[in-house]
């Protein structure tokens, strides 16, 4: 009889610990953050839909029978899935199998990617395993609002710091930690795909960071998620103990002799409490003792992208009182623009589309879908269309803030700090970035300028008119403005030569900046103390070393740093650079503006900068393919001026 007690006390014990050592969650965390589908199909679809099942089918034998938490394969198409390293190989496969009945609602597209709190799915036809901070990237807040948000948030983005630092210096790119301070602990993981480098894992840490800080202090939890990088942090536990990685090896120089010390220790540890838990699971089960089952997330809860709402022409005449001449916003180069109120009282701005080719009229309801499935931030959003009346008419949100040229040289200059210029030269980035590159299907907007780019009540901004081109005439493929002295924002090797790429955009970017930091239009010349345009002004301060002086004199000095104020500048000659192929990325220019490293060794190559009789409007023979309408209020139509 002793013995029999002895031995229950010896099993409870053990038991004890097993229950301390395994996961806090014994669930696949299978709340959803985000779910995208490819708009175009696969070609040859009983093809695809064998090699899509056979792919899904060696990730999940990775996973189950390899215990991995990452994995990749190649079946004519490109996959991935990534498991949160401090999941139990069940949790993994679980979260997993979720993804795929997910994944599989996007039918045949020819990309698709699901995201969980637990793990990420993602396919594509191409091969996108060396992607990094591709945007498309984002903050999800949490619900819970912080009981102590000024306790929590400097402990909170002490320990995101960190983790943005150490992890990319941990084999296999995982570290979950917390911090302990003022009365607050804050849990928080970072994660990036083992298929990129060190440096890519950082450059993707450093756009997460910054994301997730906008969830700080009024949020208690949140998460980034980027294309090859997850951070997460919450004041609740979401990950047991045992599974807490010590970064500290990692966050100063870190000698190879101490991380294998601390290699051979962790492994030793490790090596103890695995036949620990090991002993214990058999005991476990010898003793018929179930474990709890887990609550799974509602994994059908997705809410997946929609297609454009159809708007009835009868409705959208009233919401704009019959395109009344007291609600029209502007003429822009697509038509005219109104401001309408619908009957559920929501405001929105309608397009009456002009300049429509007849190859655009029997595609437009396919090109209006593709454009309306465009979701971020930094883009203005297509909420529908219709086409069944006398008009061609685009439904948009209505953005009452009006356009950044308002705010730099407009009737309210001055009234951005620097804080708010930085963050609207970092969203028209972001934004640029996921149509050049994250959309499936690459969107070169050909008309970026500060008309063009609208803000919201938080300033934020937001790129309109994109993807619109499409809808032009073949031989009215380019949207110009009468440009007087330089082509403004116009890319020389685009304007002279009809050279199409993404590095048009990225050179208009450039020019946009250079604005928002001067307060100067791109084309008006500067009287005092010497007559030249914006670029041509910017270069010349930059090679004499005193680019500062080209700061908006609206600007508080106190507001910002010299330093900071010279790498932004220098980011935007590096995007005006010629010939294109000196340009950097879209998604290059956003690791830059967030990054304290030097933005690049080469010293930045002049553009071609093209000057004209101020007079004379540009020669329509310059402009290849292009039209050359007055467009100056293009979606500044859109802002209720």
């Amino acid at each position: 009889m002793a013995s029999y007690v002895w031995w229950r006390l010896i099993v409870v014990i053990i038991a004890s610990v097993l229950i301390q050592k395994r996961p806090v969650f014994s669930e696949p965390q299978t709340n959803l953050l985000g779910k995208g589908c490819s708009q175009y199909n696969a070609t040859n679809l009983p093809d695809f839909f064998r090699r899509l099942n056979a792919s899904f089918v060696d990730l999940r034998n990775q996973l189950s029978n390899q215990d991995k938490r990452f994995a990749t394969t190649q079946q004519a198409v490109y996959a991935m899935v990534e498991c949160r390293k401090y999941m139990s190989r069940a949790d993994c496969v679980t979260c997993y199998d979720a993804a795929v009945s997910l994944i599989r609602t996007c039918a045949g597209a020819n990309g698709a990617r699901v995201t969980y709190d637990g793990c990420f799915l993602r396919y594509e036809s191409n091969n996108f395993y060396q992607d990094t901070t591709l945007p498309g990237n984002a903050e999800i807040c949490g619900n819970r609002t912080s009981s102590q948000p000024n306790a929590l948030s400097p402990v909170a983005i002490q320990l995101l710091n960190d983790l943005s630092i150490a992890t990319p210096r941990i084999s296999g790119f995982f570290a979950a930690t917390k911090r302990e301070a003022s009365g607050v602990t804050v849990y928080g993981i970072a994660q990036c795909a083992e298929t990129i480098t060190e440096s890519g894992c950082q450059d993707c840490l450093t756009v997460a960071y910054k994301n997730i800080e906008g969830c700080l202090p009024k949020y208690a939890e949140g998460r980034a998620v980027d294309a090859a990088c997850f951070m997460r942090f919450s004041d609740r536990s979401f990950f047991a103990d045992n599974m807490k990685t010590d970064i500290t090896p990692f966050l100063g120089g870190g000698g190879s002799s101490n991380k294998k010390k601390t290699a051979i220790i962790g492994a030793v540890v490790g090596g103890v409490g695995l036949l620990l838990i090991v002993l214990a699971m058999l005991l476990w089960y010898r003793l018929s003792r179930k474990p709890k089952t887990a609550e799974r997330g509602n994994i059908l809860g997705a809410t997946e992208l929609r297609g454009p709402m159809s708007f009835s022409f009868k409705d959208l005449k009233i919401a704009t009182k019959d395109f009344n001449e007291s609600n029209k916003l502007g003429e822009g180069g697509f038509g005219d623009v109104y401001k309408g109120t619908l009957k559920n009282g929501n405001v929105i701005a309608v397009k009456k589309l002009a300049m429509i080719s007849s190859r655009a009229k029997a595609d437009f309801e396919t090109e209006v879908r593709l454009i309306s499935n465009v979701h971020h931030r930094n883009l203005i959003r297509l909420l529908g269309c219709s086409n069944k009346g006398a008009e061609l008419l685009l439904v948009y949100e209505y953005m009452a803030n009006g356009s950044l040229e308002r705010y730099i040289y407009g009737d309210k200059r001055g009234m951005l700090n620097w804080k708010q210029r930085f963050n609207i030269i970092f969203g028209t980035a972001r934004g640029l970035a996921y149509l050049h590159e994250q959309f499936h299907v690459c969107i070169i907007h050909r008309d970026i300028k500060s008309s063009n780019i609208l803000l919201d009540d938080e300033f934020q901004p937001k790129i309109a008119d994109f993807g619109l081109v499409r809808l032009l005439p073949e031989d009215q493929s380019h949207l110009s403005t009468k440009f007087a002295g330089t082509l403004g924002y116009t890319a020389p090797e685009y304007a002279i030569h009809g050279h199409l790429t993404e590095k048009v955009d990225v050179y208009s970017f450039g020019v946009v900046v250079l604005e928002i930091i001067s307060g100067r239009r791109s084309n008006d010349m500067q009287v005092e103390p010497v007559t030249e345009y914006l670029l041509e002004h910017a270069w010349k301060l930059h090679e004499a070393g005193t680019s500062v002086k080209l700061v908006d004199e609206t600007l508080d000095p106190n507001e910002y740093s010299e330093q900071e104020v010279k790498k932004v500048i220098e980011i935007a000659l590096m995007c005006t650079q010629s010939p294109a192929n000196l340009r950097p990325s879209m998604s290059e220019v956003v690791v830059m503006l967030l990054s304290d490293r030097s933005t690049d060794s080469r010293t930045p190559s002049r553009p071609t900068i093209i000057s004209m009789d101020k007079s004379k409007p540009i020669d329509s023979s310059i402009t290849t393919g292009s039209s050359a309408s007055n467009a100056t209020n293009t979606f500044s139509d859109f802002t209720g001026r």
